[in-house]
């Protein structure tokens, strides 16, 4: 449920550490939770008619920094996006593994003057290029991970898929749960978890036996599109896990294109988008060429 007002960007300061405001404490729509947290360390307080609230405190971070070139789609204060390149995971999934995007985002705090944990909103898998959400503080990181509860995250992709899909296709309703047979695999199972894909066929190749889609997830299930597609008969390219052909792409061709969710403070609805990787923009041109 959407509040009916919010804190706007011209009613606060921050003061270091510190939000200020002459706004109601409604108005900030602080959690219950967190509020009586503040309330106990004395970091949420009224003097006068000064709002002070410790939304900012400096902290450090378990990942190691590992500095790369990292492009940012959006930041302010309460949040950030980044655009994750395909091959590099969001966080470590061994002792020692550095290059990856949270220890990336540590490295941008700290070479921006920015002491921050890392928090990452949602994941994309290994080779899904496209944006992460990260909050910046522990009232954004409630406040986001309750609208991803809630689905109020929305995150659409477009996806270079093998032949020609019919443009009725329209919506995959299919159970996924995982494979017996493999332990990185997830199929459609009548003993899966609920999962559905909505398909837009934006454009057809023919002569490459390839589609372009717009993809949107209602849920959020592990390789949730790339079994859907290849349980539709489309695998995408490069997704050789899933029955995808290695032969234009050496990984899937698989983009975050759009990210829309409310910001946690404003209540504004924010639209990232992110451009096309190079190997998206190449594989339409050949195909594009192709038809000609």
């Amino acid at each position: 449920m959407i509040p009916d007002r919010y804190l706007s960007p011209e009613q606060w300061v921050r003061k270091g550490e510190w939000l200020v405001t002459t706004a109601s404490q409604s108005s900030l729509h602080i959690p219950e939770k967190l509020a009586a947290k503040l309330t106990h360390q004395g970091d949420l307080m009224k003097t006068g008619d000064r709002l002070r609230v410790r939304l900012f405190p400096e902290e450090t971070d378990a990942f190691p920094a590992y500095w790369t070139e990292l492009e940012v789609l959006y930041e302010d204060d309460f949040c950030m996006v980044v655009n994750k390149p395909a091959g590099m995971l969001v966080h470590p999934t061994v002792p020692d593994q550095v290059e990856t995007l949270a220890n990336a985002v540590a490295s941008y705090y700290i070479g921006s003057g920015q002491q921050h944990r890392v928090r990452h909103i949602h994941r994309l898998d290994e080779y899904t290029s496209g944006p992460v959400l990260y909050a910046k503080n522990e009232f954004s990181q409630i406040r986001l991970d309750e609208a991803m509860r809630e689905k109020a995250v929305e995150r659409i992709y477009v996806a270079f898929v093998q032949g020609i899909v019919d443009p009725k296709l329209g919506k995959i309703d299919a159970p996924i749960g995982r494979d017996r047979h493999h332990k990185q695999r997830r199929r459609v199972s009548t003993t899966g978890d609920h999962a559905v894909t909505y398909v837009e066929l934006l454009e057809t190749f023919p002569q490459a036996k390839v589609s372009l889609v717009r993809l949107r997830l209602e849920t959020g299930r592990t390789h949730q599109i790339r079994v859907h597609m290849s349980y539709a008969g489309h695998p995408l390219l490069g997704d050789t896990l899933y029955g995808g052909s290695d032969e234009h792409a050496a990984y899937q061709a698989l983009h975050g294109e759009l990210l829309c969710f409310q910001h946690p403070m404003y209540g504004e609805q924010l639209e990232v988008k992110a451009p096309w990787t190079v190997m998206f923009e190449e594989l339409y041109a050949k195909f594009s060429e192709w038809n000609a």
